[in-house]
């Protein structure tokens, strides 16, 4: 058994470098959301030097609010967004001997593409104008999957360690209470139901299967490191491999 551990990096949290010697998939910000140029880069160099896939990580431009807001965007804007951003990623990429491997959408446009289709078809068509042989993460069960599958693309379809699930296998929304789990126990716990039973309890106490193939570290916490390091020894100690 074996299983990709991606964290999402580049956005000032300091603990990039460190981070990538514990997971195996890294989404880099292009800028939009957090990030510029030289921290593109830098991550860039550190993800190779660590041998870690690395994918581009789009936002709606939102910068002020982390890429949070709510937006309803034209579908042809969309695309266009996400082509200059992942193009920008890839341009580095490609400048440092490296090999863009995947997409993942950030924040809220990776929310609302769950429960919206058109948007998910956006994100979608974007990542195949630009290279339809790149992965493409997404909520485990969601419209993203199944809008990458009608595009041609390759899902992989992401669970998150730290996060409540609702009865219909979305996110709990971070405005409600259970959006974030804080006990790292119970982080792992959660984690190990996903990754080895693929099966989460939601919010109700109810039970939803979900196929994990990608496991989500926030690089962004507090502890986000020292929960990494026990979330790999604890997968290692029950026989999971951690490999993009």
């Amino acid at each position: 058994m074996h299983i990709d551990l991606n964290a999402d990096l580049g956005e000032g949290a300091g603990s990039d470098e460190a981070l990538l010697g514990l997971v195996s998939s890294a989404n880099i910000a292009c800028g939009w959301h957090a990030g510029d140029a030289r921290t593109m880069q830098q991550c860039v160099r550190w993800a190779i030097q660590h041998g870690v896939a690395i994918g581009a990580h789009p936002s709606f431009p939102d910068r002020e609010n982390f890429g949070r807001s709510t937006m309803h965007l034209p579908p042809e804007e969309i695309v266009a967004n996400v082509l200059y951003q992942v193009g920008a990623l890839a341009a580095i990429v490609k400048a440092e001997g490296g090999t863009l491997s995947h997409v993942k959408a950030h924040g809220q446009l990776y929310n609302q593409a769950v429960k919206e289709p058109e948007l998910a078809d956006a994100l979608c068509e974007a990542v195949r104008r630009f290279d339809s042989s790149l992965k493409f993460f997404g909520l485990a069960g969601s419209h993203m999957i199944d809008a990458a599958r009608r595009a041609g693309l390759t899902p992989i379809e992401e669970v998150f360690a730290d996060r409540g699930y609702m009865p219909d296998g979305s996110l709990v929304p971070r405005s409600q209470p259970g959006a974030l789990i804080e006990s790292e126990e119970q982080s792992i716990a959660q984690t190990i139901s996903l990754v080895r039973d693929h099966r989460v309890t939601a919010i109700d106490g109810s039970t939803v299967a979900v196929n994990a193939q990608t496991v989500c570290l926030h690089g962004d916490g507090a502890h986000a490191l020292a929960f990494a390091r026990r979330i790999r020894e604890r997968l290692q100690a029950e026989g999971i491999a951690v490999r993009a």
